[in-house]
């Protein structure tokens, strides 16, 4: 459960530091007072995209702490346990928004990255929106409801797996049938490519190799005539050669040595010069001596990179690529020469694999029936409960014969309701009343919610659209959901607030311009004034409190 809640100069809060105890809390307050900013730190804290919008004007960041009690969360344990995040069974999880919209968060003070926060999240806290009757609307969150109701999660990731599987088996075969057609003719287009391409001595293919040494011969002569006078510059020019016009130097120098000691440094560096010149010398020499013209190699260069240039202008594609593209000819080749082994092996695999998922769907479908006769008794019961005496909630499920695969399985899943005698039932969408969309909504979202294991439950005015006793009647259905977790709800009606083990007041206050939402819990005696707020509104007459008092000892959260 949520034992804490911290925020620090987060849009209207400047600060905040909230604890919540077990059971149902309630949290109230006027309509502007910055209830939502409560909802939207937890959350920033859970995972929600963050803005600089977020952080409170003057500040640099703004910074959200919640801490978790998982005494009754095993399940949490062990993901902190393997995830390598426990610190002794605790969790609490910080959220940090710059106000250059950057964000960190960190799990027992470990960074974590936004989706390992959502995972820990999700199996922490589930959130009931006011508009979540819109969201009952799409048929994928219905079939979520049921499939949740019905703990079918092992079941359909069996079956997902199956059908990722066999739809890569069945696009594979696919390919291969529909190359079948003209498989003739792109065999031998392949066998001609590829012959090409072998030409090439492909084991020993280095293509700059070639044009470096093509390169080389076609500039020879230069090489040759400017080597030699390079040659003739260092050694061979008997009257004024490098090599003895440094050994000159080299001997003037050591005269002078002699009268200047810091003169033989010198000398060393030009003796290492001059043994490096002969080195080099000798290496010129022995280069030049090796070089032979040879004009036939050149033409056979020639003619290699030639056709090497026309196949890569030909198959579009750089000269060194070419193996490669081989190589992949070579691949589709054996490919089609073994299609009718693969299409074969591909049949079975598609033949085990609808086979398997036929199986796995019947069982779907079979959990999902089930799961939705119970369902759809209890959200009739609740519906009723909530003011409709003639409500009927039905779950449609149609599952049609050999029907392709397809994800989640190949049930039609759709929730229907007939709000008068007589009447047929009808989509959800087709609900003409609001108010009777919103009592729907909350009998199953409260229904569904009753067999899940998440600790912590927050209701957001689900209750909006509802007064008078079937208020009441809210208000007691959230009270006994509280029973094994906690309950956060958020609203305006005092049949729901009475109901409470714990009552939060939002209040905002200006100061100097400056305008800050503040948090605090409720004495018995502040509870009986804020109930009577919400009855009475303006004007709070003796009787108004006296209302508020009886509904707060009916609902069992008030002291005698």
């Amino acid at each position: 459960m949520l034992l804490n809640l911290n925020i620090i100069d987060l849009a209207v809060v400047d600060a905040l530091d909230l604890d919540l105890d077990p059971g149902m809390s309630v949290l109230t307050g006027e309509t502007g007072a910055g209830k939502s900013i409560l909802l939207t730190a937890l959350g920033l804290a859970l995972g929600d995209r963050a803005d600089s919008g977020y952080v409170r004007p003057g500040s640099k960041r703004a910074e959200v702490n919640i801490e978790f009690d998982l005494s009754k969360a095993p399940l949490v344990k062990q993901w902190l346990i393997d995830s390598e995040l426990d610190d002794d069974g605790q969790c609490m999880i910080r959220r940090t928004i710059s106000d250059d919209g950057r964000s960190k968060a960190y799990i027992n003070n470990r960074p974590v990255n936004l989706q390992t926060l959502q995972g820990l999240s999700r199996q922490l806290v589930e959130i009931h929106g006011q508009h979540a009757h819109l969201t009952l609307l799409d048929s994928e969150e219905q079939r979520r409801l049921l499939d949740g109701f019905a703990d079918n999660q092992a079941l359909l990731d069996n079956l997902n797996s199956c059908y990722q599987n066999w739809k890569q088996a069945h696009k594979q075969l696919q390919q291969l049938l529909k190359a079948g057609s003209d498989q003739a003719e792109r065999e031998e287009l392949l066998r001609y490519q590829l012959e090409e391409l072998q030409q090439l001595d492909l084991e020993n293919f280095d293509y700059q190799a070639l044009a470096d040494e093509h390169h080389k011969l076609a500039n020879l002569g230069k090489i040759l005539g400017v080597g030699q006078q390079q040659l003739d510059i260092l050694y061979d020019n008997d009257q004024q050669s490098v090599t003895d016009m440094l050994g000159h130097v080299i001997h003037e120098i050591n005269e002078l040595a002699q009268y200047s000691h810091e003169l033989n440094g010198i000398s060393e560096l030009l003796s290492d010069a001059e043994i490096q010149i002969g080195e080099a010398t000798q290496q010129l020499r022995r280069f030049l001596e090796n070089q032979e013209a040879d004009p036939q190699q050149l033409i056979s260069l020639e003619n290699q990179i030639g056709i090497i240039q026309s196949l890569s202008r030909k198959h579009k594609i750089q000269p060194e690529e070419l193996p490669e593209l081989a190589g992949r000819f070579a691949t589709e080749l054996d490919n089609i020469s073994h299609s009718s082994e693969r299409i074969e092996s591909l049949n079975a695999d598609c033949e085990r694999l609808l086979s398997q998922y036929r199986k796995l769907a019947g069982d779907l479908s079979a959990s999902r029936r089930q799961a939705g006769a119970e369902l759809q008794q209890r959200i009739s019961d609740a519906v009723k409960e909530l003011g409709m005496p003639h409500g009927e909630f039905i779950v449609n499920l149609r599952t049609p014969e050999d029907a392709e695969p397809q994800r989640n399985g190949v049930d039609s899943i759709e929730f229907l309701v007939s709000t008068n005698p007589g009447l047929p039932a009808k989509p959800l969408a087709k609900v003409a009343s609001g108010g009777e969309l919103s009592r729907i909504s909350l009998a199953i979202q409260v229904t569904t919610s009753t067999d899940k294991t998440t600790p912590t439950m927050i209701f957001d005015e689900v209750d909006s659209g509802i007064g008078g006793g079937i208020a009441e009647i809210v208000g007691q259905k959230l009270r006994r959901l509280s029973a094994n977790r906690q309950v956060l709800c958020v609203t305006h009606l005092p049949q729901v607030a009475s109901q409470a083990h714990q009552h939060l007041f939002v209040a905002k206050n200006q100061k100097a311009a400056v305008t800050s939402s503040t948090v605090r819990r409720l004495s018995d005696d502040e509870r009986v004034n804020e109930v009577a707020r919400m009855l009475g509104g303006v004007t709070i007459t003796e009787n108004t409190l006296a209302h508020a008092r009886e509904m707060l000892v009916s609902g069992g959260s008030a002291k005698d």
